[in-house]
């Protein structure tokens, strides 16, 4: 079982609001999550980021590989 920790899309037309969250690299982008791990608003000024770093290592120590915009998103963080 490959996991991803990658962005589901939510919010309104035109205004997105994302969550990070762990999940099989099988399923859609919508689909149920693992488990979630934090947001990321980019409409508000600056783009809001709040992502659990114990939830992150623990899935990263478990083989989970983050997609590229999660991977920019941990390294703004830091």
């Amino acid at each position: 079982m490959a996991v991803k920790l990658r962005l589901t899309r939510a919010g309104s037309k035109k205004r997105p609001f994302y969550r990070v969250v762990a999940i099989n690299a099988d399923t859609r982008r919508d689909g149920r999550p693992l488990e979630f791990l934090g947001h990321y608003n980019p409409m508000t000024e600056p783009a809001t980021v709040q992502i659990d770093q114990e939830k992150v290592k623990k899935w990263l120590d478990l083989g989970a590989e983050p997609s590229d915009t999660v991977r920019n998103l941990l390294k703004s963080l830091r």
